[in-house]
């Protein structure tokens, strides 16, 4: 029995003793099958390969097994993970492992004794709470819905989260990285443990938004709220049967919920149903935020989806993060393997499209080029050391067609750009693989050839009814890729047409040219459209202008018809 007032020793247990994962050595060279053959009797967690740094899990290489790849290296799903001595506190360990490490090798001298799992900090429970700082920045419109959200929850019996870029970027302000975000209205994600849309359909009543139910997908939408749209999920764990397919899902915890995400920045959640704002971080994404680091939670993740490739080029961008080494390995793995047929052309035009309509696009383009991401679309996309320039002025590109009311679809104009270098076979094959046909396949065949000629042309085109004439009937995709590719004056001149020349029509109708004597039919569009070059060219100004002009056609040998004269 304990004595009251006795001093009794502490005891703080070493690394050593909290040794949960075996570990067994493997060869350099061993593949997926052989490493599990050899994995099994030894009833091993974990492998090191050679002496190459880091574990590899069991759990990555089933995963690996379950996509098919397993004549795929062991050393491939390398994790690296941080080593402590045996005679380390588990402190140390502790601090690793909430800091998002994996597991935790410990050695004893220059021998792997064993790794710890992350089941030591107890599948990551609330850490934290938001600052006042960073609540402030939420704004009271927002903290109200989510206090509601919170309420609500728990009148339901049900736990809610409100994960993704919101908390994110709370926790971004307190950082120095990247863009500071800005308060603003926009969509809410919520994640729920248990019916998602119970508690969508409890909201909806309470908030009075538009309620919009995915029953087969278990998710709904309010809208028509202040603060932007919020988005309702069941909490959901998925497996991938394939490379580049749609994942399997089932129902699942937050934990799990988060474990499936694409990045660890991105595996934050905040707890609502208590009312604290506890933080949720089991992947160590806030420390990420803080040293800018992009990080996959394993080495498949962009195996399992490499539509993450291209999301990975919009948060470096946008947040002002880089790949740490790790997921730098894991996307030069999913480049290297290349063949995806589960993945579909429509999904990776999808996620080209957010990237050329988010932040920055030359950059995450250039990222991408350099990246070798799109060999995706054709094997023969390659793009050497220092060929971001190709793909520049895609931005102000599409700024141009956004302010001057310029009809061209922003996932052409990326697209011409980051094939104007490619050879035709390899731009042919990534068109196909996007899944274009039809109207939009035989545009973008034809911009190139046209826009070459198009900026050949004129620059030495006078006077303006010429270029007018030259300019006339061609597509919003070609004027747009003619300005991306143009110089100063043949974007000057794009300028001029776009902003006024196109829009030029003489004042005189049909009907005020059949009264002025010249003969209905084919002659009064031609009488039009000598008045619209003339204005053009600064020949005519007014309406008097016209009549004196039209006037002196028909009277010029009695000739009624102005295409019969060749002056």
């Amino acid at each position: 029995m304990a004595r009251t007032g006795h001093a009794y020793p502490q005891v703080e247990p070493r690394a050593g003793a909290l040794v949960d994962l075996r570990v067994v050595p493997a060869p350099a060279a061993v593949t997926v099958a052989e490493a599990l053959t050899l994995a099994r009797p030894k009833r091993a967690e974990a492998l090191v390969t050679g002496d190459r740094p880091g574990l590899v899990l069991r759990a990555d290489l089933h995963r690996a097994a379950r996509l098919g790849l397993q004549a795929l290296q062991a050393a491939d799903l390398t994790r690296t993970v941080p080593r402590v001595s045996a005679r380390d506190s588990e402190i140390v360990v502790r601090r690793h492992l909430l800091a998002g490490a994996p597991a935790v090798l410990v050695m004893d001298g220059r021998s792997p004794l064993g790794a710890i799992s992350r089941a030591l900090v107890q599948g990551g429970r609330a850490l934290s709470v938001l600052t006042s700082h960073q609540l402030a920045w939420i704004g009271e419109p927002m903290f109200d819905l989510l206090t509601v959200v919170g309420h609500v929850a728990t009148e339901a019996n049900l736990r809610a989260f409100v994960v993704g870029g919101l908390v994110r970027d709370a926790l971004r302000v307190s950082t120095r990285r990247g863009p500071r975000p800005g308060p603003h209205a926009r969509d809410v994600d919520l994640v729920v443990e248990g019916n998602g849309l119970e508690l969508a359909e409890r909201l909806a009543r309470r908030l009075g938004g538009r309620l919009r139910a995915h029953v087969a997908f278990g998710t709904a939408s309010i809208e028509g709220l202040a603060v932007g749209r919020l988005d309702v999920a069941s909490a959901r764990a998925e497996r991938y049967r394939f490379p580049g397919a749609l994942p399997d899902v089932r129902p699942g915890t937050i934990l799990e919920d988060l474990e499936r995400r694409d990045f660890s920045v991105n595996a934050l959640a905040v707890e609502l149903s208590t009312g604290t704002f506890q933080l949720l971080d089991p992947l160590g994404g806030r420390r990420d935020l803080e040293h800018g680091r992009l990080r996959v939670l394993h080495p498949l993740a962009f195996v399992e989806d490499p539509t993450r490739i291209f999301r990975a080029a919009r948060y470096a961008t946008r947040l002002g993060l880089s790949l740490d080494r790790a997921s730098w390995r894991a996307r030069t793995l999913a480049v290297r393997l290349e063949h995806y047929p589960a993945l579909s052309g429509q999904r990776l035009a999808a996620e080209l499209t957010r990237v050329v309509t988010d932040h920055g696009p030359d950059l995450s383009l250039g990222w991408l080029a350099t990246a070798g991401a799109f060999r995706l679309l054709d094997s023969r996309l390659c793009f050497p050391r220092g060929s971001a320039p190709a793909v520049r002025g895609v931005a102000d590109t599409l700024d141009w067609i956004g302010r001057r009311r310029v009809g061209a679809d922003p996932l052409e104009v990326g697209l011409l750009a980051v094939l104007a270098s490619a050879p035709p076979a390899a731009s042919e094959g990534a068109l196909t693989r996007l899944g274009l046909s039809g109207v939009p396949l035989a545009r973008l065949r034809r911009v190139p050839p046209a826009v070459h000629a198009l900026i050949r042309d004129v620059e030495d085109l006078a006077p303006r009814s010429r270029l007018a004439a030259r300019l006339r009937g061609l597509s919003a995709l070609e004027l747009a890729e003619a300005w991306r590719q143009g110089t100063p004056r043949v974007r000057a001149l794009l300028d001029w047409w776009v902003g006024e020349g196109a829009h030029v029509e003489p004042v005189l109708h049909g009907e005020d040219l059949i009264a002025l004597g010249v003969r209905s039919g084919p002659a009064v569009g031609a009488a039009r459209a000598r008045l619209r070059d003339a204005r053009l060219d600064g020949t005519v100004s007014t309406r008097d202008d016209e009549v004196t002009l039209v006037s002196h056609w028909i009277d010029s040998g009695g000739r009624s018809h102005p295409e019969d004269e060749r002056t």
